[in-house]
């Protein structure tokens, strides 16, 4: 039976690379001093569109009923959740969250309908903080081996920019969607869907050279973060054009891009809960497992017991307590080879009334063939 569209089965080796950037990812944020926090994938649907109806992301949301007729819906990522959680906390709170989210949006090869992202948000925090987030995705890449771009641009900028050029306040949100579009459809075809909206000009107004560009305050402090960010020895690009989906933002906002990808890796940027300004970072797990060069080397022992069920569990949880992984194999022993093929085990163990009579056994190497001989003390 096929998944449904958009979800997506991990398993074996897959899962496991997973499973170890996950624990790369905890150990990096806890290093930088954030501590963890669990959510609830189910939340009120008032909850979770609050304050955030020109978001885009509004209208992929699962939503769902329960039996109270309750109208419910499926957490589409962790910020509006932040809301509740930090109550009562000291400034600045430093959370990380590594969990699903949900999308009810169209899929394609790197798109899926559930995925795990994996956030850092700093409550209270100033463009010291943004530098210091940045260190930290820079860390992640590197960890995971991963050739990795930093974008940098501010809402605030893409705001002045508008009102420079005074363009109509009710179509500036869609204006920056268009302008986000500039990497995948061209800037001709974007500078066609501006001009319905009376917005072309924006285009050559953020070009880099732009000398008037460079008067506006929100230029200003992407200068003075990229110049904090030369402390921790990371490169970061101004990128005129970014602009994020989320309509929260309103400040700094930053992409991590992949030579090796069309999507983004991850992204960020700084916002507010009642106006107390934060700072956030989301990964998604999905496409750096694809592109992470994390080798998963497991060695994993079958012991194939031949009616020596007792011999064979006191060498397993010997060998386990080794630190070895091993798995018992009970099933006919004609079968046993085609099963441990089937699953990728390194070492094959036959333990029958031979083995425990000499107090030896042979160790099996599934690759080369070869055995070499043990004894059980």
């Amino acid at each position: 039976m096929e998944t449904v569209k958009g979800f997506k089965d991990f398993l074996g080796k897959d899962a496991i690379k997973r499973s170890r950037i996950k624990n790369i990812l905890v150990e990096t944020f806890e290093s930088f001093g954030f501590e963890p926090a669990e959510t609830p994938i189910i939340e009120y649907e008032n909850f979770v569109k609050e304050n955030n109806q020109n978001d885009e992301v509004i209208s992929d949301l699962f939503r769902l009923r329960d039996k109270g007729k309750r109208e419910l819906a499926l957490r589409y990522e962790f910020t509006f959740q932040l809301k509740r959680i930090i109550k009562n906390k000291k400034l600045p709170y430093k959370r990380y969250q590594i969990g699903e989210v949900f999308r009810d949006e169209p899929t394609s090869k790197n798109r899926f309908r559930q995925f795990t992202q994996c956030d850092v948000d700093i409550v209270g925090s100033d463009f010291r903080d943004e530098a210091e987030i940045l260190k930290l995705c820079s860390e992640v890449m590197k960890r995971l081996d991963i050739d990795f771009k930093i974008l940098l641009n501010s809402r605030e900028l893409l705001n002045e920019a508008l009102e420079e050029l005074k363009i109509d306040k009710n179509k500036r949100e869609k204006v920056l969607r268009e302008i986000d579009k500039i990497k995948k459809i061209g800037e001709k075809k974007v500078k066609e869907n501006l001009k319905s909206l009376g917005a072309e000009k924006i285009i050559s107004f953020l070009k880099k050279d732009n000398p008037l560009l460079k008067k506006l305050k929100g230029y200003k402090k992407i200068v003075e973060i990229i110049d904090f960010c030369k402390l921790y020895d990371i490169n970061i690009s101004f990128e005129p054009y970014l602009t994020r989906g989320l309509a929260y933002y309103n400040g700094t906002v930053f992409e991590v891009v992949s030579p090796k990808m069309k999507e983004s890796i991850c992204g960020g940027g700084s916002y507010s809960i009642k106006n107390v300004k934060c700072t956030g970072l989301s990964f998604g797990l999905d496409r750096i497992a694809l592109l992470s060069k994390e080798k998963i080397e497991i060695t994993k022992s079958l012991i194939i017991s031949l009616d020596e069920d007792k011999e064979s569990i006191k060498l397993a949880q010997k060998l386990r307590n080794q630190g070895e992984i091993v798995s018992l194999y009970y099933g006919k022993p004609s079968k046993a080879l085609e099963y441990a093929n089937s699953y990728n085990f390194q070492k094959v163990i036959f333990i029958g009334k031979k083995e425990v009579r000499n107090n030896s056994f042979n160790i099996k190497d599934m690759k080369s063939g070869k055995e070499s001989p043990s004894d059980f003390n």
